[in-house]
């Protein structure tokens, strides 16, 4: 099947739309880690030279999306349950910076919003990739609220690359620990509100230490399992 690349607007260039199709597609899980992703094959997918491929693929290795061997050829990066710990003490440090900016900065108008979303996770029940879309979403407005021009962008990758890690391997321990988080949320939302950025530092490593613990715990029980079933 050929997806016709044109670009979507007049600053989005072919690599542009090749990346942002890729990563989307990785992220997803439609491309599932080890795939094999071929220059020539994709610019046939996609309608273009394998110019914009190459460079889209180059992108996504810098990203930690996709593995780049000589001779070999491009692969979807693995994931590995290791990250959980990387991407949580990256979360921390930089919801930390941002909550304490953000809390600060909130409108009236933006606690209305946040309650609101905090409200519709609230009876979201088992859908749990809903619910984790907004969870998502819910960080990076805190984040955006922050003002910082650096820690947003920094906060979008770690949250990608976490939200990969959990459609693959860690749907079931996200599901079980929906409620506390939900509740640690609620947290964060009374802090900011309180604007004392050291009861919102607080809180937010609080919530993302007991997130890590959560889901070490779960790939510790995992790597038990899988030892017992070889030995």
């Amino acid at each position: 099947m050929t997806r016709s690349v044109k670009p979507r607007a007049a600053f989005k260039s072919k690599k542009d739309v090749v990346y942002e199709t890729l990563r989307a597609s990785i992220l997803e899980g439609e491309r599932q880690p080890g795939t094999r992703l071929i220059i020539d094959d994709l610019a046939a997918e996609f309608g273009v030279s394998p110019i914009p491929v190459r460079e889209a693929l180059q992108q996504l290795k810098a990203d930690g999306y996709v593995e780049i061997q000589p001779y070999v050829g491009a692969r979807v990066a693995e994931v590995r349950l290791d990250s959980i710990v990387e991407i949580f003490d990256l979360l921390e440090a930089l919801e930390v910076i941002s909550g304490r900016a953000a809390c600060q900065n909130f409108t009236d108008a933006d606690f209305v919003e946040m309650e609101a979303l905090l409200h519709d996770m609230d009876d979201e029940g088992c859908d749990i990739d809903s619910f984790a879309e907004k969870n998502v979403r819910l960080h990076r407005f805190i984040c955006d609220r922050a003002g910082t021009r650096l820690t947003g962008p920094l906060i979008g990758k770690v949250l990608d690359h976490w939200d990969r890690l959990r459609r693959l391997y860690l749907k079931d321990v996200f599901l079980r620990r929906r409620e506390a988080s939900q509740r640690e949320h609620w947290r964060m939302f009374q802090a900011l509100r309180s604007r004392d950025p050291d009861q919102v530092e607080t809180v937010v490593r609080a919530h993302n230490r007991a997130a890590r613990a959560a889901y070490v715990a779960y790939v510790t029980r995992l790597r038990e399992r899988t030892e017992e079933r070889v030995s």
